[in-house]
C-alpha cells in the first residue's frame, strides 16, 4: 500500500523584502543584488511563464505534476523552478512524491512597490 500521508505543513520563513521603491532612495549593494536576482530569474520566458502559471492557478498553488505544456521539457521546468526558488519568488513544499509551489507574495508586493512611479508630494492646504 503506497504511503499517501501527507507531511505536516510548515511555514516557509518569510522572504526578505527585496527593496525599497527605487524612487525613495538609492538601493543599497546588498539590495541591488538581491532585487537583480529576482527579476533576473524573470528576465527568462519560460521562468515568467511559470511564475504566472503558478500565480494564476486556483488556490494560489500549483503541483508540478499538473505543470504542462510550457514548451520545455519536465527536467528543464525542474530547473526554472528551482531557480525561482532561488530567487525567492517562490516557496515549495513536498507532500509525499509531488512538489507544490506557491508564489511568495511579500516578495512580489515588494517587487511592485519598487516599481511604484514617482509621485511628487502633494502641496498642502495648511502652507496656504
Amino acid at each position: 500500500m503506497p504511503n499517501t500521508k501527507t507531511a505536516p505543513r510548515v511555514a516557509p520563513e518569510p522572504a526578505a523584502p527585496c527593496c525599497p521603491p527605487l524612487t525613495e532612495r538609492p538601493l543599497t549593494a546588498e539590495e541591488s543584488v538581491r532585487t537583480a536576482a529576482m527579476f533576473k530569474a524573470l528576465s527568462d520566458p519560460v521562468r515568467l511563464r511559470l511564475f504566472s502559471l503558478v500565480a494564476s492557478h486556483e488556490g494560489g498553488e500549483v503541483c508540478v505534476c499538473d505543470i504542462s505544456d510550457v514548451g520545455v521539457s519536465q527536467p528543464t521546468v525542474s530547473h526554472h523552478l528551482k531557480k525561482l526558488r532561488e530567487a525567492g519568488l517562490l516557496t515549495s513544499e513536498r507532500r509525499g512524491t509531488w512538489v507544490f509551489y506557491r508564489v511568495e507574495p511579500s516578495v512580489v508586493a515588494a517587487m511592485g512597490q519598487a516599481l511604484r512611479p514617482y509621485a511628487p508630494p502633494v502641496p498642502s492646504a495648511a502652507g496656504a
